[in-house]
């Protein structure tokens, strides 16, 4: 039985959910990145910096947090995930905290974006390992609800961080609110840990791998599988639409559709409970359905969403909720599936280097979003142009999961 399980006076079996709320409180600090578009237009008027360049942090963030999310992997499978997490916590309000002191758009980049981001990177891993382990039989629902916080998050930060900048300035709202995130997510970080060698649920047998796939694989053997290529590539096709979206939300509802800044704002507060709903919801088909037929699901969802806004324009208002509700849910599902199909189709040792290495998917899809989304606006003048190569990246990543996401076959 669990220490915190013991604390609770639980069972092992009911004493494991408290990790999972643990990782959700952890994930609603770490989410607050999805909160930036509300900093993006104070930081270009404070620095009277360009559209591009307020985009750099968030770019420069997503882009280092997939990075230290794989370079952390392997400490945390050998230390455990409370040293490395009470690490990361700390990098996480440093960084935010160190924003305060900026004088350019470049100093957030590096401040916010990079330290902050690796600080992310480094505690992010550790929940979704300590709920995978812990919940062998339900890894796609666990990871999801453990993940919703992350998701969520925005819609709790960004009113937060929208009522600090009004009355204290985008700089000051940085040092506060990285202040409140190294606290919380230090303090919660000490109570995760992995449950003792060969634990399983009560009343719970390990099914037999569909399709012969090997258990133990290693990451490298992981590496000459189909099966972990197809993974990447719908990982990175699901994640670029949705990381391209939640950085034009706010910008898209008022260019193209003209919505004031307190309406769009209110937006993608909605839009922000989407993406943390998508996580227990796509999760849960993971377990249910395969993660074969839950992504085809997701591109299905990313496809309709695109050619609504391919036809949206000036007051085309409840197109545009519909379609970003459908771009945040299944960037949400793509963060349970792809830890969830991690686990089924290559095994749990050395499980957060292997999921490390596909959330690199991650990171290239918020820096290929990010030039879809330039590109678009800079050659066409607006955001809608953008939507083709989302619809076309939902078309290819149908064909790409039905013949390539499933279980490695036995060598």
């Amino acid at each position: 039985m669990s220490d915190n399980a013991k604390l609770f006076g639980m069972s092992a079996n009911a004493g494991r959910w408290v990790f999972v709320v643990l990782g959700m409180i952890i994930n609603l600090c770490l989410g607050a990145v999805y909160a930036y578009s509300v900093f993006k237009s104070p930081l270009e008027k404070l620095f009277s910096a360009t559209a591009k360049q307020g985009n750099m942090p968030f770019m420069v963030f997503i882009a280092i947090f997939a990075l230290f999310t794989f370079l952390a992997g392997r400490f945390i499978d050998k230390l455990g995930p409370r040293i490395v997490m009470i690490v990361g916590g700390v990098v996480v309000g440093l960084g935010w905290m160190l924003a305060k002191f900026s004088g350019s758009i470049t100093m957030v980049s590096i401040t916010y974006g990079i330290i902050g981001g690796a600080g992310v990177g480094l505690v992010y891993g550790g929940p979704v390992s300590v709920c995978t382990k812990w919940f062998p039989d339900r890894k796609g629902l666990a990871v999801g609800l453990a993940l919703l916080g992350f998701g969520g998050s925005a819609f709790i930060t960004a009113p937060l961080a929208k009522s600090l900048i009004a009355s204290s300035g985008p700089l000051n709202t940085f040092l506060y609110m990285g202040a409140g995130f190294l606290v919380v997510t230090v303090i919660l970080s000490m109570f995760m840990k992995f449950p003792p060698t060969g634990w399983k649920p009560a009343g719970w047998n390990p099914p037999q791998t569909a399709g012969g796939a090997s258990k133990g694989v290693t990451a490298g053997g992981m590496l000459a599988t189909s099966s972990f290529y197809g993974l990447w590539i719908c990982y990175l096709f699901g994640t670029t639409a949705g990381l391209m979206a939640i950085g034009v939300s706010a910008t898209v509802g008022g260019e193209v559709i003209g919505l004031d800044v307190g309406t769009a704002a209110f937006l993608v507060s909605i839009f922000a409970i989407f993406n943390g709903i998508g996580r227990p919801i796509f999760g849960s088909l993971a377990d249910k359905i395969t993660p074969r037929y839950a992504a085809i699901v997701t591109f299905v969802i990313i496809g309709v969403a695109s050619l609504m806004m391919l036809g949206a324009g000036k007051g085309s208002v409840v197109v545009f909720a519909v379609a970003f509700c459908g771009f945040w849910l299944t960037l949400g599902g793509w963060l349970a599936i792809g830890p969830a199909s991690t686990a089924s189709f290559f095994g749990l040792d050395g499980y957060a280097q292997k999921y490390g290495i596909v959330f690199s998917a991650y990171g290239l899809g918020a820096i290929v979003g990010g030039i879809i989304s330039g590109m678009a606006k800079d050659t066409f003048g607006s955001y809608t142009a953008a939507f083709w190569p989302t619809l076309i990246l939902a078309i290819v990543g149908i064909f790409v999961a039905f013949f390539l996401l499933k279980p490695p076959k036995a060598r």
